[in-house]
């Protein structure tokens, strides 16, 4: 697939994988997910992209394509904001922002709110471009859905959204979260994804939220 002398750790780890995705399923699907490989190799020759959350994009990508989606990986939705998967399946499309978790050292002191402001500028922001919004995370991150997302628009309070517009002014400001991105945007499902064994589960996201709750308790 690749030159093994010009491997890096990278290429190396994405050949690893490779191989397991594409272990007994079709010829045109194996196709797919190389040209994926091939597109991510590509960013991360440009520094665009860590290991750890390409693997699980990757993981993503085999479950949508064996159930009949067109898949993209980093997909530019429009300029200065790319998705890290772009899912099309007759008229409808979906977008799956994968999330590890990774906090960088300038928040080391805030750690929950910069999550909590990530995950919600997220659905925010990308939920407004698709047909269904999906956040991805391995089994061992929580995430940290804000509830009213999980509820159609004309549900929320005023009191919620600005309380998820204040997170998100913490951290972004240009562009700034809109009050109007945070009422039109919505969840639908969750993926948590299971790299060693190359599994997809989607569940709902009210009854993530409500695992979670028990997980913490």
């Amino acid at each position: 697939m690749i030159d093994g002398d010009s491997l890096n750790e990278f290429e190396k780890d994405l050949e690893v994988l490779f191989e397991r995705l594409v272990a007994n399923i079709p010829v045109n699907a194996r196709d797919k997910l190389l040209s994926l490989v091939t597109r991510l190799i590509e960013l991360r020759d440009r520094n665009m992209l860590k290991i750890n959350h390409s693997v699980l994009e990757l993981v993503v990508a085999k479950n949508l394509i064996l159930n009949g989606y067109e898949v993209k990986l980093e997909y530019d939705i429009r300029e200065n904001l790319a998705c890290d998967v772009w899912a099309t399946k007759g008229l409808g499309t979906l977008i799956v922002e994968i999330e590890t978790g990774y906090v960088p050292p300038s928040h080391a002191l805030d750690p929950t709110d910069y999550i909590k402001a990530r995950i919600a500028s997220k659905i925010a922001r990308y939920s407004n471009y698709c047909n269904k919004f999906s956040l991805g995370a391995p089994p061992h991150y929580i995430l940290p859905i804000p509830e009213c997302f999980t509820r159609p628009p004309r549900f929320r309070t005023e009191e919620e959204v600005l309380e998820i517009k204040k997170y998100c002014d913490m951290y972004y400001s240009n562009p700034p979260v809109s009050i109007e991105e945070i009422y039109n945007s919505r969840i639908h499902s969750v993926f948590i994804i299971d790299v060693e064994n190359t599994t997809v589960k989607e569940t709902d996201p009210i009854d993530y939220i409500n695992r979670c709750r028990e997980w913490y308790l």
